[in-house]
């Protein structure tokens, strides 16, 4: 008898890849069904983002450093004069660098970047990691060669592509998608302004779209790990120090909130300056690097008269909020508003984020100068009036009062401005919804052709089409048949309605039964006497509001839907009262945050 085989009995050895697979799977399973485990995900975006954000601030202010000849730390728009006038050629080597590498990016991925705006609106906080990158890149080049813009955009989309990168490694669903995209730019960009609360009420207010209790732990959570990362690496945010501040009067908020009011029509022209000039660059007809290169030339001309035009405005801002008015603090801001301007317009990546709080100092400072002439005795103080007009002008660009309200109280340390600051905030956010109705984010994705104004979870009314609701059993009849031939093919109670079709198969009409079977049409009538909406149709792309509109305008209980209009090919039939009923449910899925699996 042969003897059993040494490893008879015992169990089959567990380990391999069978066994990785099954704990991934595993604790996929728990992140997707466990909050806490989502929040702890949120820690680490959140540390991600940080480090990101820290790396792209060192590396652009030692790109400052060595292309503008800058000592270590000195800021570039704090600098008193250009070292040499030939440093006017520097932004335009960074615009040329931009439009060939704009060139050559459009053959290798020719689609547009979605940012965490619209990738919260509409794509359920679907956005790729390799564009981030890519996009935060030009920001750094186009900020490093001194182009009039801030890195905020890079900030935000690279905390965003981390949180939307690591929702679709675990399998999130669309709400948490959602917040983690929120989460990770809030990181982001807290951590570059070392601004905790600002950061977080940014991923509130402008990413996720509503403040809610399931997002506010994972944000704050993120926020505050990006911040203390950012702060464990190196990265140092100035305070905004302000000497000899008064103290702000009650009577003194009716002239701030008229502030406000000077505020949202400033910003509203800022957003339409730079529209006009992206509509003047667009009609050139000029090579892509030729548009950036002069205009990165231009914007190196206006620097011979301030360097405070370049960047971001740091260090400009810094100068500005308390130093005296004088008459070069008119022509700085109308030089740096054109060359904001003309920076977007030409193709330069980044925001204007900092530009705008920069832009509301000095229009503070300005407001307040002008109070002064015309009405002797008031008393605004040129420095109130330009922390009030800081948050009031941002606001009105880039949107979310209390995200630009927390940054002034973050930035100054002094919560005896917060009232001045949210007034004026409050009246600017009012007015540019009503006259305007879009921050500079949402106003350049209305420009493409989207409706959003906001990051609101717009984007399952797209995703729920008509091919997704229709149905495929309908019931069909040749459109030349007889009455009695349909009665006896559709005797009644076996449907509700008949789709009448011609013989390659397209629609003609529908007929309802119970009127087909009624006593006054004889049996050798045609059928197509009782056929109703032969010229209403769906289509499978429709999504669930067009659909709604469709039946409205044409008054059907029933439509059928189509593969084109041309051919009238028929796919399947839809019910209003089903395309109803599936846009409520949605909705109360999307308002209590359940969002759909992916």
């Amino acid at each position: 008898m042969a003897a059993p085989p040494q490893d008879a009995g015992r169990r089959p050895r567990e380990g391999g890849p069978g066994l990785w697979l099954r704990l991934w799977e595993h604790l996929r399973a728990q992140v997707r069904s466990r909050a806490v485990l989502v929040v702890v995900l949120a820690a680490f975006i959140g540390v991600c983002a940080g480090a990101a954000a820290t790396a792209m601030s060192l590396g652009t202010q030692l790109m400052h450093e060595v292309l503008f000849r800058l000592s270590p730390g000195e800021r570039l728009s704090a600098s008193a004069a250009l070292v040499s006038p030939w440093l006017v050629l520097v932004p335009a080597a960074g615009g040329l660098l931009m439009g060939f590498g704009t060139l050559a990016l459009k053959r290798w991925r020719p689609h547009a970047i979605v940012d965490p705006i619209e990738a919260n609106a509409l794509h359920g906080g679907r956005m790729s990691l390799t564009d981030s990158i890519i996009l935060s890149l030009q920001t750094m080049v186009s900020n490093g060669f001194g182009a009039s813009l801030g890195l905020e955009a890079g900030y935000s989309q690279i905390g965003g592509g981390i949180g939307s990168r690591f929702g679709r490694v675990f399998g999130l669903r669309r709400n948490d998608m959602r917040i983690l995209v929120g989460a990770g730019a809030a990181a982001g960009l807290g951590a570059a302004f070392d601004a905790p609360l600002m950061g977080a009420f940014y991923g509130f207010e402008l990413i996720i779209g509503v403040y809610s209790i399931p997002a506010a732990v994972p944000v704050l959570t993120a926020t505050m790990c990006g911040v203390l990362t950012a702060r464990g690496l190196g990265l140092h945010a100035d305070s905004l120090a302000i000497t000899h501040l008064p103290v702000a009067e009650p009577s003194q908020f009716v002239p701030f909130a008229v502030l406000g009011l000077v505020a949202a029509g400033v910003a509203i022209a800022i957003m339409r300056l730079v529209t006009a000039v992206e509509w003047t660059v667009a009609r050139s007809r000029l090579p892509a690097p030729l548009r950036t290169g002069l205009a990165g030339l231009a914007v190196g001309c206006l620097a011979l008269y301030s360097p405070q035009v370049l960047s971001d405005g740091h260090g400009a801002l810094h100068a500005q909020v308390d130093s005296a008015v004088t008459w070069s603090v008119a022509a700085i801001f109308a030089l740096k508003v054109l060359a904001s301007a003309l920076s977007v317009g030409s193709g330069f990546r980044g925001g204007l984020f900092f530009a705008s709080l920069f832009l509301g100092a000095v229009m503070g400072k300005l407001y307040a100068a002008a109070a002064e002439l015309l009405l002797p005795g008031l008393g605004l103080a040129p420095q109130l009036a330009a922390v009030a007009g800081m948050g009031a002008l941002a606001v009105g660009v880039i949107g979310g009062p209390l995200t630009m309200s927390f940054l002034v109280l973050e930035m100054t340390g002094d919560l005896t401005l917060t009232g001045l600051v949210v007034s004026a905030a409050a009246v600017t956010s009012l007015t540019v919804r009503e006259t305007f109705g879009y921050s500079f984010s949402t106003w350049r994705l209305h420009l493409r052709g989207e409706s959003i104004r906001g990051a609101q979870d717009v984007g399952w009314v797209r995703d729920l089409t008509v091919a997704a609701m229709m149905r495929t059993d309908m019931r069909t009849f040749p459109e030349d048949g007889t009455m009695g031939a349909l009665r006896a093919a559709f005797p009644l109670g076996t449907a509700r309605v008949v789709v009448l079709v011609d013989a390659a198969g397209g629609y003609a009409g529908i007929v309802r039964l119970s009127e087909a079977h009624a006593p006054r049409f004889v049996p050798d009538a045609p059928v197509r006497e009782v056929a109703r909406h032969g010229d209403a149709m769906l289509l499978p792309g429709m999504n669930v509001k067009e659909a709604a509109l469709a039946f409205e305008r044409a008054g059907a209980e029933e439509l059928p839907v189509v593969g084109d209009p041309g051919s009238r090919r028929l796919v399947g039939l839809l019910s209003e009262s089903h395309v109803l009923r599936s846009y409520a449910e949605r909705l109360d899925m999307a308002r209590r945050g359940l969002g759909a699996e992916d």
